[in-house]
């Protein structure tokens, strides 16, 4: 089969096609012929080997596909450790998924990662209540689009989008944000307490650095910032537990994987809501551009540019 492999750690060059053998499914896999990948900033971390997840060469990336079961059934499935940028994939059966009519390749992924994510954030780390304000950073990204959507539906308050150019923070008011400003603003605290009127409940970032210090500064009493990655990839500063204290604020992670050690199907309830809302027309996935499967490299040099949209996806038929 064609798939992309990596042999040594590093950017996008490291991304080379190759021929290798068809994976076989073993006790408690599925094998699924794969129609479409899709493409996260997870998948540039694992490549240069800076995951939370440690990497092992050789590596095929990819943690998500959709496609067809041998007996043609269509699911959209996570991986374990990736395998996903080839034509065939081999995914655990518990975290494989059916993927209801009516909804296309594109928003299956989109929902299978951004989405969860997404839900999560806003559900289990943040806890959003009625009319609380809601900042997304990177919000004409995958997360971020769902975010903005989802904070809306649920009863936000005021969204506050930021985006880098004119055109993704256009996405975002088209998406229900109630104010867009530039990510790239000098001082981020003042840009949200201009944004919002006021000190903000609720910031969802994958940013890091100053984003997200700043971000901090600007929770209001209670407020919580729910922290998923580093697309900037620079590390926050150190937090001083006098100041969580002194402003009752709370700081959280959250890495997708995790939802499985905890009781209960939470990410089988996230998709299923997320499919729902998207069948009845209340969210909608963004595409972010197709990429044949040998030209990954591409895909993850626009990711790393983040002058994406959206999601992003391969094409192992091309």
């Amino acid at each position: 089969m064609r798939a992309v492999q990596v042999t040594e750690f590093g950017g996008p060059e490291v991304l080379t096609p190759v021929e290798l053998p068809d994976p076989v499914a073993g006790p408690g896999e599925v094998l699924v012929d794969v129609e479409r990948i899709g493409v996260n900033y997870a998948d540039t971390h694992q490549a240069e080997n800076s995951y939370l997840a440690p990497s092992k060469l050789p590596l095929v990336p990819g943690g998500e596909v959709v496609g067809r079961t041998p007996d043609g059934k269509r699911v959209v499935a996570l991986l374990n450790g990736g395998g996903g940028y080839a034509e065939k994939a081999v995914a655990p059966e518990a975290t494989t998924f059916p993927v209801p009519d009516g909804i296309d390749d594109l928003t299956a992924l989109s929902m299978l990662v951004q989405g969860t994510t997404a839900w999560i954030l806003l559900k289990k780390n943040a806890h959003l209540a009625e009319g609380e304000s809601v900042v997304v950073h990177a919000a004409a990204g995958g997360v971020g689009t769902v975010a903005v959507q989802l904070a809306k539906a649920w009863g936000a308050g005021r969204v506050v989008a930021t985006a880098s150019s004119d055109e993704k923070r256009a996405l975002a008011l088209e998406l229900g944000a109630d104010v867009a400003i530039d990510s790239r603003a000098e001082d981020m605290t003042e840009a949200l307490l201009d944004a919002n009127g006021r000190r903000v409940d609720i910031v969802l970032d994958m940013v890091g650095g100053k984003t997200t210090d700043q971000s901090i500064a600007a929770l209001a009493p209670f407020g919580r910032l729910a922290f998923y990655g580093m697309a900037g990839r620079e590390s926050p500063k150190p937090v001083d537990l006098r100041n969580i204290l002194g402003h009752s604020t709370t700081i959280s992670g959250m890495w997708l994987p995790h939802i499985f050690r905890v009781p209960g199907n939470v990410f089988g309830t996230a998709l299923t809501e997320l499919f729902d809302l998207v069948l009845a027309g209340k969210l909608k996935a963004i595409p972010g551009g197709e990429y044949a499967l040998p030209d990954a490299r591409g895909a993850h040099e626009a990711l790393r540019s983040r002058k994406t949209v959206g999601k992003l996806l391969l094409d192992p038929a091309k």
